[in-house]
Formats: structure tokens, sequence, C-alpha cells
């Protein structure tokens, strides 16, 4: 009874508080100003009596009494006449009141300023930096990228904005990027389609802009969105770089559209799927792209002419001896990867080079470390019909299959396991190439279904690529062209919603089932994997030096590159079509003996007769245990080395 009472007591004294305060400000006041006469009236006759000097007679201890108070509550105290007190009560009043708004203006003002800061409102006050629009996985292998190719400069910055909080965003960069040298990371927050939020961070000054494209559907939308919010917001066109990356082919016209003439936007899944069939041709090459994309090895860069102006393309290629030289930059913005030797240099050229950093391309001549006695030019064997195994089903797959009938030969064969219900042909063309070089077959499986691997005889293939696909679904057949085949009781793939972790988890246990058929036949099975988070990489159960293909990962590493050099979207352009210029991991024993010692200068030499630049080698006796996986590339060319059977020179050259 005592404690309902108690409650009841503070309930009803918290409600007459609820309705003193909603009363208004100059009620409270009062009631705070009577409160305290309450307490400071007592408490100012008890410090009056009790002190040893207090005054003889009544009218001087009042007198004391009111100095007390005065000085308690900061109005003065004074004593004289009643218009002399009144006046400095008015006077001290006048300056509380002045002070007590002041400091609450200055207060307010403050809070404001670090909620604005906090929220991430503030504008960004930069020039030259680079812009990140988006939040995804890709962000964090996009800052990281640029933190190392801005190492060796004093200042740098990079603005993000993205509809997310800023603490969290700083948050999460810091966990994934904690050290970040020089470079200043600044998280702003707000809608990437909204021109003048865009706004805050200055994207009129900065040297380069990257969209992200968000995960789910929609994406590519929000991409096109936000590059018609920049060119809304920065209505001339700058010296700003935009990149920009889409998911579905179909929309890349669009988003080019929205990108302006100087914008360069990728498409994802066209990107991968060639990565894919290049890399299943050439095995070691992911591992080879993967050097030459990030900033901590060699990467493409650009140098003057200089004395070369005057002479041939064909000579500059042992006129560097720490930097490979794959082509020339004209005066007018073209690129032109791998030209006849004989394509003269002008002075307005630029000479592109793989090297260390823009400025290890030096001149330095490598012809007297040519060896004559050790080239040799044997003809490549002819390409002979292959039997390939494509594991899993998901949107990019008909483009898998599209590119492989490019690169074929005839009577090449590929067979097709995947759910029946889990995955979809996508938004592209008809699974059957329309060349018809290859012969496709599909039969409906769990590819992570031990028994279902062990009936395919995976070493028999000469290839195997595995990409993601989700779990049983509603099935769907994709469209299927006259000719088709399709084994017997079985059907092809059908749709699929993707999630990226979903898809790499079935890869995984894709992997493992692999991993135990190689080791129980005693073979190294050709396998090129896609995954979709570069984390997930690191926990496939596969060889060392093993072919990965990570879209989220090897898509940030282009945008970041282009940024840094808006040319390399012509060069990458033609790395990734199967017209025109790639790079190639061809027998070395075509090019040199192999029973002698020889500097790669005469390597370079012998590739060039025929119209190839050699930017590297594999090794592959140091596959397995060394860092790179043998993969050595722009070596030294007065480098010295001894070759063997089995390893692969690293060319560019035409198809």
């Amino acid at each position: 009874m005592a404690q309902r009472y108690t409650r009841s007591v503070r309930l009803r004294l918290r409600f007459r508080f609820d309705n003193l305060v909603a009363r208004g400000t100059a009620v409270l006041i009062s009631w705070l100003a009577l409160a305290c006469l309450c307490f400071v009236v007592p408490m100012s006759l008890v410090l009056v009596w009790a002190d040893r000097r207090v005054p003889p007679t009544a009218s001087g201890r009042l007198t004391a009494v009111w100095v007390a108070v005065g000085q308690t509550l900061k109005i003065g105290g004074a004593v004289g006449s009643p218009l002399f007190v009144l006046a400095s009560v008015s006077l001290a009043l006048i300056a509380l009141l002045f002070v007590s708004t002041l400091v609450s203006l200055i207060t307010t003002g403050i809070d404001r300023r670090i909620m604005a800061l906090r929220l991430g409102h503030s504008t960004v006050l930069e020039t030259r930096h680079t812009v990140v629009l988006g939040w995804s996985d890709q962000v964090f292998p996009v800052v990281a990228e640029l933190v190392a190719a801005h190492a060796n400069q004093r200042r740098s910055a990079i603005a993000v904005l993205a509809p997310k909080d800023k603490v969290e965003m700083e948050d999460e960069i810091s966990t994934h990027i904690p050290a970040t040298g020089a470079t200043r990371i600044i998280c702003r927050n707000g809608s990437t389609t909204d021109p003048t939020v865009l706004a805050r961070v200055s994207p009129g000054t900065a040297k380069a802009v990257l969209v992200l494209p968000p995960g789910g559907g929609g994406g590519d939308a929000h991409v096109v969105k936000t590059l018609l919010a920049l060119n809304a917001a920065v209505p001339e066109a700058g010296s700003a770089v935009v990149v920009a990356a889409v998911h579905d082919a179909r929309n890349r016209v669009t988003a080019k559209l929205a990108a302006g003439p100087w914008g360069h936007v990728l498409c994802v899944d066209d990107i991968v799927a060639r990565l894919l069939v290049q890399t299943a041709r050439q095995p070691g090459l992911s591992l080879v792209y993967q050097e030459l994309l990030d900033f901590e090895g060699d990467e493409f860069y650009t140098a003057a002419a200089g004395d070369l102006a005057g002479r041939t393309f064909g000579e500059a290629l042992l006129s560097f001896a720490t930097s490979s030289v794959v082509g020339l930059l004209g005066a007018d913005g073209s690129v032109a990867l791998n030209p006849a030797p004989d394509t003269p240099i002008s002075a307005c050229d630029r000479i592109i080079v793989i090297s260390r950093d823009d400025d290890t391309a030096v001149r330095a001549d490598a012809v007297s470390f040519v060896d004559e006695n050790a080239i040799v030019m044997t003809e490549s064997g002819t390409h002979l019909a292959e039997r390939l195994l494509l594991l899993g089903w998901n949107r990019r797959a008909p483009l898998i299959v599209e590119q492989l009938d490019q690169y074929a030969s005839a009577g090449t064969t590929l067979d097709v396991v995947a759910l029946g219900g889990g995955c979809s042909a996508g938004p592209g063309p008809d699974i059957t190439p329309a060349r018809g070089h290859l012969e496709v077959s599909f039969q409906r499986g769990d590819i992570t279904d031990p028994g279902v691997l062990a009936k395919l005889d995976v070493p028999s293939y000469d290839n195997v690529i595995v990409i993601g696909e989700m779990g049983p679904g509603p099935a769907a057949a994709p469209r299927l062209a006259p000719g088709t085949s399709t084994a017997p009781g079985t059907g092809p793939p059908g749709p699929e919603s993707e999630t990226g972790t979903e898809m790499d988890d079935r890869t995984l246990v894709t992997l493992l089932h692999l991993r135990a058929i190689g080791d129980a036949t005693h073979r190294d099975l050709s396998l090129t994997t896609e995954m979709s988070d570069d984390g997930n990489r690191l926990l496939a159960p596969a060889r060392e030096g093993a072919d990965f293909i990570v879209s989220g990962r090897m898509i940030s590493l282009l945008m970041t590159q282009i940024s840094e050099s808006r040319y390399l979207a012509d060069v990458f352009e033609e790395l990734f079509s199967a017209e025109g210029n790639e790079l190639y991991l061809k027998p070395v024993s075509d090019y040199v003996r192999v029973d002698r010692e020889v500097a790669f200068a005469t390597v370079v030499e012998s590739a060039l007769r025929r119209r190839e630049c050699a930017v590297g080698y594999r090794l592959r006796a140091d596959a397995a245990a060394d860092p790179g996986h043998g993969v050595r590339i722009n070596p030294d060319k007065r480098q010295r080395v001894r070759f063997a059977e089995g390893d692969r020179l690293i060319v560019l050259a035409e198809s």
C-alpha cells in the first residue's frame, strides 16, 4: 500500500512538472527564480548569523544577508539608497540576461556545427581530390588502391559520399584500411542522386569521380541517376575523369549517354565473362592481371618520346631496360597497343610502358644483352579441339558461352552442369553461339553434390570453369537455339535470384569436392573460378596459384586504374575483347633455347620478330612455393635467367 502511494505521489509530481514546463519560458523562469530565492535566502541567513564578525544590529545583519543574496544570484548586492539599489539590480539582471543569451547562442551554434559534422553535411573544400559516389563492398578495394596510388604524394584526399552514417563509414573504412598514409579519407552523408547533395564533395574541382554500382536489384538504374545528377551538379564539363560501372550489358549504352563524352562506363558482366574465358584458355592469366591492375607492383604508365622521336616502335622495345614497352599514346589521346615494329614515333607521342612507378621509366638501352644464338623461331602448334566443363549458371553464363565460342577451335565441346531450378540464362543472347563453334550440352545437377561430380569424370576435361549459382528454386528454362543438345533426361538451367555471399558459399563447397577428386586421381585440375567476395577467395580450398576471378575486386581495380590515367580505358577495352591485342602465356621454348642462361632482352628480341611484346614470364617450378606463384612482370632486360620446359612467356600479341 505504501509503495503504491509513493508511486502515485511520484507520478503526480512528474505530471505537475510536465505541465509547468509546457506553460512556457516565462512561467518556468518565474518558478525557477522563486525556487532559488527559497533556497538562497535561508542559506544566506545561516551564513550571516554563523559568521564570527556578524554585525551587532538587525539592520546590519539584514544588509549582510542582502549582499550575500546579491553575490550568489549575480545581481550585485549593492548597498545604498533604494533608487541606487534598484538601478544596480536592473543593470545586473540585464547583464545576466545578455551573457546567458550569448552563451546560449554560442552553445547552440557549436552544437549545430558538431551535429552537421557528425551527420556529414558540411562541404568538402578540396581540389584535385578523388570522389567516390555510392557504398558497397567495392568501396574498400577502391579506397585501398587509391591510397596505394597516392603513396608517393605529399597531400591527397578521397571524398566518399553515400546515404550512410558518416561515423559508420569512417569506422568501416578504418577497419578495412588501417593505414592510409598521407591520404585523408573524408566521408559525407547524402543521396548520390541529388545534385545539391553532390555539391558536398565538390565534384567540380575533383580530378576523378568514381560511381560504384550498388548491389541488389535496380543497381544499374541508380548508377544512371547518379551520373545524371553529376551532370546537373557540374553542368560545365571539367577535367575530372568520370568512371562508372553497371552490371547488365544492356544498360551500358544508357549509362554512357548519362556519363557524357568524357565518361567511362565498365560493364561488370561483360568484363568478368571475358576474363573467365581468357583465363580458362591461359592458366595463370588471372595472376598476371592481378599484378598489372593493383598499384603495389608494376602497372601501366606513359613516358615522353624524348630522343626516341623519329625512331621506330621496334627500336623502343629494347630502349628501356627496366620498363616494358607495349604501345603508343598519340597526341590526340588515341591508343595503339603493340603497333607494327616499323611504326614511327613522333615527338608528340608518349610511349606506353609497364613499369614499377611513373618515375622508373628511364632510358637505358639493352640491345647489347641480346644473344642471337639463343633465339629460336619455333612455330606454335595448331589449336586442337578441347573438352570444356562449366559448373554452375548465373546471368553471366550466356556471355561466357558466347566468349568461349569466339576462341574455340572447331570440334570443341562444352558441357554445362547446373541446377534446373536455381539459375537463369539472364537477359543475354541465345545460349547457343551464333557461330556454332561449340557443341553445347546441358545436364541438370547440383554441383555441390559429390555424387554428381563423380559421374562427370572431371579429370578428363581440359579446363573446368566454376561460376556461382543459387540453390534450388522455381524452374524456368532458358532459350535454346536449334541444334543445341541436351543430356537425356535433363533440362537446361532456369531462373535465379543472385546473392553474392550465397553463391560463393556454394562455390566453396564445389571446390572442396573438386580438390578431393584431384587428390584421389593425383591430377592437378585446370580450374578457373568466379567469386564475388575477395574474402571468400582466401577461404577457397584450391592449390596455390589457382585462377580466381573476383568480380568485385577486379572491377574496383579497373576503375581506380582508369581514374588515375584515363587512356587506360582504351587499353583495357582492347585487352578484354576477342579482337585486337591480348595477353598470352606461351611456351618459352618457342622463343629461346632452354639449355642456357639468357638475358630477358633476348626474349624481347625474339618476341619482337613475331610482332609481339614480351612483358614477363612464369616459371613452372615456382608456381606453388613462390609468393608471386612464379609470375615475373617487367623483369630487368639485363637480368639473366635459365628457363625450363613448361615455363611460359607473357606476351602482348594480336589474337
